[in-house]
């Protein structure tokens, strides 16, 4: 039964949500958070940082799109080392 579920749709038990590939860059944590968009995954991640105690977080998203998530994530990490190094802590502020 559950090869025909899979075959033909989905079940009724939710997906477990998977660990975003991440990297720490100069203090910061970027991590990869692309999602599908017109069957191809678009660029978009988060960028932490603890300051003064409390955890600082930005989001960006690029209209970039990629066939495989590999390859979208493997820009995503990179365009938040671009921000990180352009921007560092300002970008909280």
């Amino acid at each position: 039964m559950s090869f025909f579920k899979a075959l033909f749709g989905r079940s009724s038990a939710p997906e477990a949500p998977q660990e975003a590939p991440s990297l720490e860059h100069k203090g910061f944590l970027i991590k990869a958070k692309p999602f599908k968009a017109d069957g191809q995954y678009q660029l978009a991640g988060t960028i932490e940082k603890e300051v003064e105690g409390t955890l600082k977080e930005a989001s960006f998203i690029r209209v970039d799109r990629f066939p495989a998530l590999e390859d979208a994530v493997q820009f995503t990490l990179s365009k938040g080392r671009q921000i990180v190094d352009e921007q560092g802590e300002r970008m909280f502020k």
